[in-house]
């Protein structure tokens, strides 16, 4: 039995971490855009009651663009940073030793696909500023791990993708075995689900395991899945979904399977497919915020789909066809964390 316990998404959360949109991000070409797209999250996020450590290059302008959310539920810190994906940037807390623990891990933007040089010191800076309670910063980078590629259950068990951690990019492309190890010995993961099927057409993560399928509480799986023969992505998800059904957990029991819709599919200028998923959704105190992509049917059974997994939490919908352009949704956008981090 380890010592560390990593953390899940349904766990209490006292701030949501996120990052605002400027002209030195890729969201330059659509900035108007992109900034009232964080503007309605961070409105989502602060109306039920969630703090939110918002990074911006400028503090006053900051202020101006969230001046109709809740400021007191807004906790501004100048930044400088590559990107807005605090998901797989920010810090990854645990539990050592009954003690809380923020880990920060490598970032190598999903593989040296992008510059991430300002994004993979976010949270040692955020540390000299005195931010972070004493004693809990951890520095991990010597290993690449994203927070979008990891699932935790809490009880020791991690869900990933075999696609991502072994990419030859970010560790050097380790086998199996020793990524368990890698797993065990940093987030105290001693039983861990490898996803080898599941892609969607327009990621840049290498199959992140947030885009594809998530831990629930009760031993529950929620998953992206199709009945459409025709998409592309059809016999990905089929094997996948196979794949799920043989998962067990540590004490040998299948898990229960929720399916999600998969979204009809959302277009670039070129033509090209983005990554629409409903898996994508964050979990922070009682209520999923979920992304929705102005289609009202796929829209409504994703939600009533979740409900399924999280009976007694709210369901919010927060339309994400913005964050889609840069080819993410809201879990990529926002990093939860707990109390007792943040040292304000």
């Amino acid at each position: 039995m380890s010592d560390i316990r990593f953390i899940p998404e349904w766990e209490p959360v006292e701030y949501v971490l996120l990052a605002l949109p400027n002209k030195n991000t890729d969201w330059d070409y659509i900035l108007p855009e992109a900034i009232d797209q964080y503007k309605r999250l961070v409105k989502a996020i602060s109306d039920e009651g969630l703090k939110v450590l918002l990074l911006c290059d400028n503090v006053e302008e900051a202020r101006e663009i969230m001046k109709d959310c809740h400021q007191d539920k807004i906790l501004y810190v100048l930044a400088d940073y590559n990107d807005t994906w605090t998901r797989d940037y920010g810090i990854i807390t645990v539990v050592r030793n009954e003690r809380l623990r923020a880990l920060d891990f490598g970032f190598n933007a999903w593989g040296l696909k992008f510059a991430a040089d300002k994004d993979n010191l976010v949270n040692l800076n955020l540390d000299k500023k005195g931010l972070l309670q004493p004693m809990t910063y951890r520095n991990e980078r010597d290993f690449v791990l994203e927070g979008g590629s990891v699932e935790s259950d809490g009880t020791g068990t991690v869900m990933t993708t075999s696609r991502c951690l072994q990419s030859p990019n970010r560790n050097g492309g380790k086998t199996k075995a020793e990524l368990n190890r890698e797993l065990l010995d940093r987030l105290g993961a001693d039983h861990v689900l490898w996803l080898d099927h599941g892609a969607l057409e327009g990621d840049d993560t290498d199959s992140h395991i947030d885009t594809l399928a998530r831990l629930a509480p009760d031993d529950t799986i929620v998953f992206t899945g199709t009945k459409n023969f025709d998409d592309p992505q059809f016999e990905s998800l089929l094997a996948m979904r196979a794949q799920l059904t043989l998962f067990r957990t540590a004490e040998g029991n299948p898990y229960n399977l929720v399916e999600l819709p998969l979204p009809d599919p959302v277009l670039d200028e070129d033509g090209s497919r983005l990554p629409a998923t409903y898996a994508n959704y964050l979990v922070a105190n009682g209520v999923i915020f979920m992304p929705t992509y102005s289609q009202p049917d796929k829209d409504e059974l994703a939600m009533r789909s979740i409900k399924i997994a999280f009976p007694e939490h709210k369901v919010i919908g927060v339309d994400c066809r913005t964050l889609l352009r840069q080819h993410g949704s809201l879990h990529c956008a926002t990093m939860q964390i707990p109390a007792g981090i943040i040292n304000i």
